[in-house]
C-alpha cells in the first residue's frame, strides 16, 4: 500500500506539471518558498539590476553609438528576469499550459470574442478616424509608443490580478462533498478519492498564486491575439480608406514617413499609420481586458470553460494532501 500512494503521489505530482501547477507539489513549493523569501528576492534583484547596469555601461563605452548602452542594459534585465521567472519560479511551465490550451480551444474562443468585438470595434473604430488621436499616436517617438502599450499592459495585468483571485476562491468553496470524487474523475487521484477520505484542503498560498498566474496567463493570450488581430485589421482598413493627403491634414505634416525597412524588404505602410494602429490595438486589449472580467455574461461563459479544470486542481490537491506519506 504505501508504494501504491507513493506512485500515486509522484503521478499527481507529473499531472500538476503537465497542467501549469508545479506550485502544488510539495518540493517545487518549498523551492518556490524559499526562492521568493524576502533575502533571496532582494539579493537575486540587486545582482539582476548590477549586471544589467553594468553591461549597459560596458556596450554604451564600447559601441559606436552610446544610445545602445541603455537598450542593452534593459534587454539584460528582461533577460535575466525572465529566466528567473521561467526557471526558477517555474511561470514558463504555466505560460506553456496556457498557450496549448488557448491554442487547443480556439474553436470555444471565437463565441467568446464575438461578444466582446461588435462594442469594441465601434468604439475604436470612431478613434480611429479621429486627427486627434492621430496627432498623439502618430508623432510620438517611438520609445514614446512602446511605454504607452507597456503602461496599458501593465494595468491590465494590474487589473487581472485583483479580480482573478475571486474567481479561484469561488471554485474553492464549491468543491466539497461528493463533488470532490467527482472532480477527480479522469485525473490519477481518481481512485484515491474513491479510497481516502479527503476533505477539501484551504490551498496554500503559492499553490493559490499559481492558479491565479494559470488564469492571468490563459487570459493575456487571448488578449494578445485579439490585439494582435485588431492591428492588422487597423492597418489594412487604414490602407484603404485613409489616404496620405488625409493623414498630412491630420497631424499638420508636410509629408508622411515610410516605415523602415526590416532585413532589406521595404513594407509599403507609412510609419504614422503604424503607430496609430499598435496605439489603437494595445487600448483595445486594456478595453477587452476589463470587458472579460466585469461582463457577468461574458464571465461566466469564459470560465464555464476553465472552472471544471480549476475544480480539478482543487479537488486533486486535496487528495495529494491527504495520501500517507510515511507508513
Amino acid at each position: 500500500m504505501p508504494s501504491t500512494h507513493a506512485q500515486t503521489a509522484a503521478e499527481i505530482e507529473d499531472w500538476f506539471d503537465d497542467h501549469g501547477l508545479p506550485y502544488f507539489s510539495g518540493d517545487h513549493a518549498d523551492r518556490i518558498e524559499k526562492w521568493l523569501s524576502r533575502k533571496r528576492i532582494t539579493a537575486v534583484i540587486v545582482l539582476i539590476v548590477a549586471t544589467s547596469i553594468a553591461v549597459g555601461v560596458a556596450v554604451g563605452v564600447l559601441a559606436t553609438d552610446p544610445k545602445w548602452g541603455p537598450v542593452a542594459g534593459i534587454a539584460t534585465f528582461l533577460a535575466l528576469l525572465g529566466l528567473f521567472a521561467g526557471r526558477l519560479l517555474r511561470m514558463g511551465t504555466m505560460f506553456r499550459w496556457a498557450v496549448r490550451r488557448t491554442f487547443g480551444s480556439l474553436g470555444l474562443m471565437f463565441p467568446l470574442l464575438t461578444r466582446a468585438l461588435p462594442l469594441l470595434l465601434l468604439a475604436v473604430t470612431f478613434l480611429f478616424i479621429n486627427a486627434e488621436v492621430w496627432q498623439v499616436a502618430a508623432l510620438m517617438s517611438r520609445n514614446v509608443l512602446w511605454s504607452a502599450v507597456a503602461f496599458f499592459a501593465v494595468i491590465a495585468t494590474v487589473f487581472l490580478l485583483v479580480r482573478l483571485p475571486e474567481e479561484v476562491r469561488r471554485v474553492e468553496r464549491e468543491v466539497a462533498g461528493e463533488r470532490l470524487a467527482d472532480c477527480c474523475v479522469g485525473t490519477p487521484a481518481a481512485e484515491a478519492a474513491r479510497q481516502i477520505s479527503a476533505a477539501p484542503a484551504d490551498l496554500p498560498r503559492f499553490a493559490r498564486a499559481n492558479l491565479v498566474l494559470v488564469l492571468l496567463f490563459n487570459q493575456a493570450i487571448q488578449v494578445l491575439l485579439l490585439s494582435l488581430g485588431l492591428f492588422v485589421f487597423f492597418v489594412v482598413f487604414g490602407h484603404l480608406t485613409i489616404s496620405n493627403d488625409t493623414v498630412m491634414s491630420w497631424t499638420q505634416q508636410d509629408h508622411v514617413t515610410d516605415l523602415p525597412s526590416r532585413f532589406g524588404k521595404h513594407l509599403p505602410l507609412t510609419n504614422e499609420l503604424f503607430q496609430v494602429a499598435v496605439f489603437l490595438a494595445s487600448f483595445a486589449g486594456l478595453y477587452f481586458t476589463v470587458y472579460a472580467v466585469t461582463d457577468e455574461t461574458y464571465r461566466s461563459q469564459f470560465f464555464a470553460g476553465l472552472s471544471t479544470e480549476l475544480e480539478q486542481a482543487v479537488a486533486v490537491n486535496a487528495v495529494y494532501v491527504s495520501l500517507p506519506r510515511d507508513e
